[in-house]
């Protein structure tokens, strides 16, 4: 009878355990399980986002002749 005594209190106390750490760690949880989620979707495609630039062909390096400040404005001395 001890035996199972012993048994049922640690299996109560790995469900407490859980329990708090569910608790504990609930806005950490709920971002990876829908990253899980959006990465399991099949019809996702983070392409299809709001906020996503949709100027694709934008320039990597732009004209520097039309540059608004350059590199001795950007630099600022302290005396």
């Amino acid at each position: 009878m001890a035996a199972i005594t012993t048994a049922l209190i640690a299996i109560a106390g790995v469900v407490l355990g859980w329990i708090a750490i569910e608790i504990a760690c609930k806005p950490c949880l709920e971002k990876g399980r829908e990253a899980i989620d959006q990465s399991l979707n099949p019809d996702y495609d983070p392409d299809d986002e709001a906020g996503v630039s949709v100027n694709i062909r934008a320039p990597l390096n732009p004209d520097p002749d039309n540059a608004s400040a350059t590199c001795s404005d950007a630099i600022k001395t302290v005396s």
